[in-house]
């Protein structure tokens, strides 16, 4: 008897494990699948170009859907985060996140400049025998930093919801006056001559001029989400009736990501299977070889040894169970290459299989995905290296700080979008000195490094979570205990009552009414 017993047990526990994990198993054998899928499209096939793309209409189909849901996400996400904290609280939970996301960046990008110097994939081989790809994206240090601070406040909400602004630099040409020359001559000096004066005297000026580019302006909608639920708070009982509208509105978006994660294991077949399809050139990973190994190498550490190390110091609990409940959200990471697409599955395996306080995570996240970029941190400081020691040129101490600083800054700046890193690649370049069209050198192989870089950024959001989660249990456990009842908190709502306590009280109105005494009954709302 016991031994059927047990034998019934472990085949609920089987059956429990599939059902909870199934997306998780689907997408991974649908990895393996679309991998051979490609490769005998690709051996036995021999698709058009027109085809190639018909053939991954499917994976094209799930990063529109992905992309689909990254905004009323952010949106509702952050301003029920924010609201539902009182500006204290928000305070250090964000001070602790950037904290930790600056923290990690600097070690990734320590552990980049080591491994890359003392490996020296660079060395053996010079810039000429490499293939180059692509386009040198034109951009300037100063301009792009500046983008950054104006795309933080957008003059208007609705074009920030599918725009970034840009500045480019437009040559002023200069006036006939100033070129008008004298016809009274006697003799003329060589032409190579003239050209080196005009060249040595002609100085060039500029104008920036504003324009628009595709793409959601992530940033500035997180510092106006942040800035909208601080207000909402404080409002008190007349801002529940907006909170309540977006805690809906975020409740149905992430039944939308429920349904999207049924189709994502044949969206993602699709998509890596066309991938592989799409490379002409395999020959360059066999001449990159070593580059690679350095990145992917550096990214490995840091997400087995670093992260989990700082989660474990200041958690004390174990950071691949955490790693493991977070999953599924690093498979599509990998697969997708956005941290922002990415987003919809981080938030639900970070609260449902870690755990997470709904207030952390709606705070945290959609900030992480788009500053928090360790693995392309990482990679900016490796890539400018490799390219130095492509052109020969050995960079003293000044150089290789002036390289950590500017990827940390950079890094920042990526927003959480497919092969950002190669426009902030330029300015890390240009900041010491190397040629910016050396970045065509390394776009051949970025679309595969970018897919796992991706996946550690989304690894170091989800660890960043658990550790503010950590620094802020005491103000959230008082926050919980200090009003019976908070009407402007909707995951107050979420807590267990005891049954002696659900008799006295009732739901009125989206809010507690609660019954101090039995002649007197009011409802209690934090004030922020």
């Amino acid at each position: 008897m016991d031994m059927l017993a047990k034998k019934e047990r472990r085949g609920r526990d089987v059956k429990g494990l599939l059902k909870r994990n199934w997306v998780l198993i689907a997408t991974i054998a649908s990895v393996l699948l679309g991998i051979g899928l490609g490769v005998l499209v690709r051996e036995y096939a021999g698709l058009s170009q027109l085809d190639k793309q018909y053939f991954g209409f499917p994976g094209e189909i799930l990063m529109r859907m992905l992309k689909l849901v990254i905004l009323p996400l952010i949106i509702s996400s952050m301003i029920t985060g924010v609201a539902a904290l009182d500006s204290e609280v928000s305070g250090k939970i964000g001070l602790c996140a950037v904290i930790y996301y600056f923290s990690t960046t600097i070690i990734a990008v320590i552990l980049g400049i080591i491994l890359v110097t003392t490996i020296k994939p660079g060395v053996s081989q010079s810039a000429d025998n490499i293939d180059r790809a692509g386009t040198t994206p034109n951009v300037t240090t100063v301009d792009t930093l500046l983008d950054l601070v104006r795309n933080m406040f957008p003059e208007n909400l609705v074009q920030a919801c599918f725009q970034q602004y840009k500045t480019q630099r437009k040559e002023i040409e200069p006036s006939a006056s100033n070129t008008s020359t004298n016809t009274v001559t006697t003799t003329f000096p060589p032409f190579s001559t003239i050209m080196a004066t005009v060249a040595q005297n002609l100085t060039k000026d500029y104008t920036i001029v504003g324009t628009y580019s595709d793409g959601i302006n992530v940033l500035g909608i997180i510092v106006f989400c942040v800035a909208f639920g601080l207000v909402i708070g404080k409002m008190g009982e007349r801002g529940r009736i907006l909170l309540e509208f977006f805690d809906a509105l975020n409740e149905a978006t992430m039944r939308l990501v429920q349904i999207i994660m049924g189709y994502m294991p044949v969206g993602i077949l699709f998509l890596i299977a066309a991938k592989i399809i799409e490379v002409d050139d395999w020959d360059i990973f066999r001449k990159m070889g070593l580059y690679m190994v350095t990145v992917l190498s550096g990214l490995a550490i840091h997400a087995v040894v670093f992260l989990p190390l700082i989660y474990f110091i200041f958690v004390r609990k174990n950071p691949y169970t955490f790693a493991l409940g977070m999953a599924q959200a690093l498979v599509t990471a990998l697969m997708i290459s956005s941290s922002s697409a990415t987003l919809p599955v981080t938030f639900r395996c970070a609260e449902e299989n870690n755990r997470v306080d709904k207030r952390i995570t709606r705070f945290v996240l959609p900030v992480g995905a788009t500053i928090n970029m360790d693995g392309t941190a990482l990679y900016e400081a490796v890539a400018a290296i490799f390219i130095a020691q492509l052109n020969g040129l050995d960079l003293d101490a000044g150089q290789i700080v002036t390289i950590s600083i500017t990827a940390t800054v950079a890094s920042i700046g990526a927003a959480g979008v497919p092969n950002a890193g190669l426009v902030t690649m330029v300015i890390v370049l240009t900041a010491v000195g190397l040629p910016a069209s050396d970045v065509t050198l390394i776009v051949a192989v970025d679309w595969l490094i970018d897919r796992f870089r991706t996946m550690i950024n989304v690894l170091g959001d989800a660890f960043g979570a658990g550790i503010v989660q950590k620094f802020s249990k005491r103000e959230l456990e008082r926050m919980d205990l200090t009003s019976d009842v908070d009407v402007a908190n909707p995951f107050a709502l979420e807590t267990t009552l005891d049954d002696e306590e659900c008799e006295k009280k009732s739901y009125v109105n989206g809010g507690f009414t609660v019954d101090k005494t039995d002649a007197i009954s009011f409802t209690e709302t934090s004030q922020f």
